[in-house]
């Protein structure tokens, strides 16, 4: 019987989804399922939702519900992960103190100034489930889905020996957007995509030979489809090759759309996509689940359940490791050592990559196009100096990789990011202790 450890396991679309998905593989089909949350009502939930799955996909998989997570990881097999260090009431000052110097962000859990501090709440954190994956369950496939993605696998992957790699549906649910764009069925389309998480590009899009790009051209001629992903199409339009993840998120990452009130308005405010990039989207969204996730899971407990297998990496993975051991391609975030070789050689680059019984091998990529790779950098470059000075514990150090953030610099004088990093330290406290100056 293998075992799954789901840290973080409150957060339940993902959990549920992935339980179901894991029931799909005969090799899983009676596994335990150890379910840990460090919230009692939201583990209560979620093991009411995982009983419901396996009693209605007839499996004798075993749910170990637990508020340790020594408990949970002993003896596993494969470690999912999706906690959230700090709920709203701390998260949103990421939000709202930048607000007050002119820096709108839509999300704020993966990059930029709001992303900066969200990292340094989660890798302490990381790296202690990173040392007990290492005490209790060495040989652990560790996969993360907890953002900021880069920073926290860059720290896990750099100071701790856990086989731990993260993933994001981003590559491949752009694709399945742009297939759809396109009226070709995914399963026709090669790709390459490259670059870090959230910031990825496909550099090849074919099929059977055939370029699409100069397809895709002709159908974002179509105002209805254009205007579904505002700031990706316009992004794509100057800069030639497609970005991964969504048009709010990337309205963040970059100096173009989010600087000023008239850029905001025409870019981040109408589009029609699930993201066009209002301000502190999701920091309102969270807000509305929290206050209900109970009504919420009341009602999917009455809705019949989906036995498809999602496009969900995770499952596929543990299958090629430990499962059937059938390889797997994806795109996982892992330390370059090349394999962008106009990217840092010590960053954590999003690439496609091979999972199988023996590891997550790393495919190699190149070049970026000099373009993207200057835009790239500058990103890769920032979330290293993050990661160094979370390990340090340098006020100093945050500070300069905020000054480096294109949106902040775009809207920001040096001493305006300098109190405006003050006042998110305080605001942090409770969660970051001390930082040296």
């Amino acid at each position: 019987m293998k075992k799954i450890a789901f840290i973080g396991a409150g957060s339940m679309t993902f959990t549920r989804t992935l339980i179901r998905d894991l029931l799909t593989y005969p090799v899983f089909f009676d596994c335990e399922l150890a379910l840990m949350d460090i919230d009692p009502d939201r583990l209560a939930g979620i093991t009411r939702a995982a009983e419901r799955i396996v009693r209605e996909m007839n499996s004798p998989a075993r749910i170990t519900p637990t508020l340790s997570r020594a408990e949970a990881l002993a003896g596993a097999d494969g470690v999912l992960c999706t906690v959230f260090n700090g709920g709203v009431d701390v998260w949103r000052h990421d939000i709202e103190i930048p607000k007050r110097f002119g820096v709108d962000i839509n999300v704020g859990d993966t990059r930029s100034v709001s992303g900066i501090f969200r990292a340094l709440r989660n890798i302490p954190l990381m790296l202690d489930i990173c040392h007990d994956i290492e005490k209790y369950c060495p040989k652990a496939v560790f996969l993360n889905y907890t953002n900021p993605m880069a920073m926290l696998c860059k720290a896990m992957q750099t100071y701790t020996k856990v086989d731990v790699t993260g993933l994001c549906h981003s590559v491949q649910g752009t694709m399945d957007m742009l297939a759809g764009w396109m009226d070709i069925p995914v399963s026709e389309i090669d790709y390459i995509c490259a670059g870090v998480n959230h910031q990825a590009f496909y550099l090849k899009m074919e099929r059977n030979g055939e370029d699409l790009y100069p397809r895709l051209r002709e159908r974002l001629k179509d105002e209805e489809i254009y205007n579904k992903e505002l700031v990706r199409n316009e992004m794509f339009k100057y800069l030639d090759y497609y970005v991964t993840e969504s048009s709010g998120h990337n309205s963040e990452y970059n100096a173009w759309f989010r600087k000023r009130p008239d850029l905001i308005e025409k870019y981040c405010t109408h589009g029609t996509g699930w993201n066009p990039g209002l301000h502190r989207y999701s920091l309102d969204l969270h807000i509305h689940r929290d206050e209900h996730w109970k009504e919420e899971v009341e009602e999917w407990m009455q809705k019949p359940i989906d036995r498809q297998r999602s496009k969900e990496y995770a499952t596929e993975i543990f299958n090629a490791r430990f499962g059937d051991q059938t390889p797997f391609r994806f795109n996982g975030n892992v330390l370059n050592r090349g394999s962008i070789s106009n990217l840092p050689y010590d960053a954590c680059v999003e690439i496609p990559v091979i999972a199988d019984r023996s590891g997550i091998h790393p495919m190699i990529v190149g070049k970026l196009p000099a373009h993207l790779a200057i835009l790239v950098n500058t990103t890769a470059r920032m979330e290293n100096l993050v990661v160094e000075a979370a390990m340090e514990r340098s006020k100093r150090k945050v500070f300069q990789a905020v000054c480096m953030d294109p949106l902040t610099s775009a809207v920001c004088s040096l001493a305006e990011i300098h109190e405006m990093c003050e006042q998110l330290f305080a605001a942090n406290k409770a969660y970051l202790g001390d930082y040296k100056e």
